[in-house]
């Protein structure tokens, strides 16, 4: 004798989950439209069509500054610092000369003076400023144009191959 089946199923039906048992179902179809998309891989963004775009690299990670870029801006800023600081020095040079302006030597070596503008009022002033000539001089001819241009000179300072030639012709304060 045989038993009859459960109430409710079909005994001749195969690989039925039993009842009460959700069934197993497709995902949600895509929202575009797509029915290729639903492979679709995390990270791998899809382009219309299905074809997929090719995999974006990651972000390149922010560069810090090395030792030798620090460095680098150092020496700049450090060499920046002695033009500037010589430019401001060499304001009161004898090139920054003119008529009427005091001198004072701060050298004894004759080749270097180290001729500066002082104060006409100060200790240091030693000299007075009777004529400035533009150009390139020697010895003599200097001698001549400080003759020619003030009368009573008793020194002459000539400069040149810094940018502007000239000559002082000076007395003693």
């Amino acid at each position: 004798m045989s038993t009859p089946p459960p109430q409710g199923q079909n005994p001749f039906a195969q690989g039925q989950q039993p009842y009460g048992q959700p069934q197993a179902q497709a995902p949600y179809p895509p929202q575009d439209g797509n029915p290729y998309a639903q492979g679709q891989q995390p990270g791998f963004p899809q382009q219309q069509g299905g074809v997929p775009y090719a995999p974006v690299p990651p972000a390149q990670p922010k560069r810090k500054l090395s030792f030798k870029t620090i460095k680098n801006i150092v020496i700049v800023v450090v060499v920046a610092a002695f033009a500037i600081g010589g430019w401001i020095a060499s304001r009161d040079d004898a090139n920054t000369a003119a008529v009427g302006d005091c001198m004072h030597r701060g050298s004894t070596d004759d080749n270097n003076p180290d001729l500066e503008v002082v104060d006409c009022g100060s200790s240091k002033a030693q000299f007075t400023v009777l004529a400035k000539i533009e150009g390139t001089f020697s010895g003599s001819l200097a001698e001549t144009k400080c003759a020619a241009e003030a009368k009573d000179f008793q020194y002459v300072y000539t400069e040149s191959g810094d940018g502007t030639d000239f000559l002082l012709c000076l007395k003693d304060k």
